[in-house]
């Protein structure tokens, strides 16, 4: 593990049927994930995608990497905008890089994941500390 190292992209297409799911699993049945009415109502542009579903999803690059999502030993992100999900068969395409920023004397290493939706970054400072 090599500063500037680039892991493996991941491509990924959110639907609204992932996001009902997700809802399920989460409990986070906020209308602005699943009701177009509503969300426009509170100004969004559409459905979006739950926040932590997109966090989840920028972690899976790092843990697909590794192959051992226990060598993540911190994984944070904030949320700068949101993934809008439209009602159809292909929702809302999600793109992810990561890249070995720092390697550090204790046997870690931060990888800095950037987040693309519509061109456009979907997570700030989105930073895994991994065990090497």
């Amino acid at each position: 593990m090599n500063v500037g190292d680039e892991l493996p992209g991941l491509t990924v297409q959110v639907t609204r049927d992932q996001l009902v799911r997700y809802a399920g699993a989460s409990l986070d049945f906020n209308p602005i994930h699943w009701n177009e009415r509503f969300a426009t109502e509170v100004g969004l542009p559409n459905v979006i995608a739950h926040g932590m579903l997109t966090m989840a999803l920028g972690g899976r690059v790092v843990t697909d990497w590794l192959g051992d999502p226990g060598r993540v030993v911190e994984y944070g992100v904030r949320f700068t905008r949101p993934v809008v999900v439209p009602d159809d068969d292909e929702g809302a395409e999600v793109e992810f890089t990561a890249k070995v920023a720092e390697v550090r004397d204790d046997g870690t290493a931060r990888v800095d994941i950037t987040a693309k939706f519509d061109g456009k970054t979907v997570l700030g400072k989105a930073q895994a500390i991994v065990r090497a």
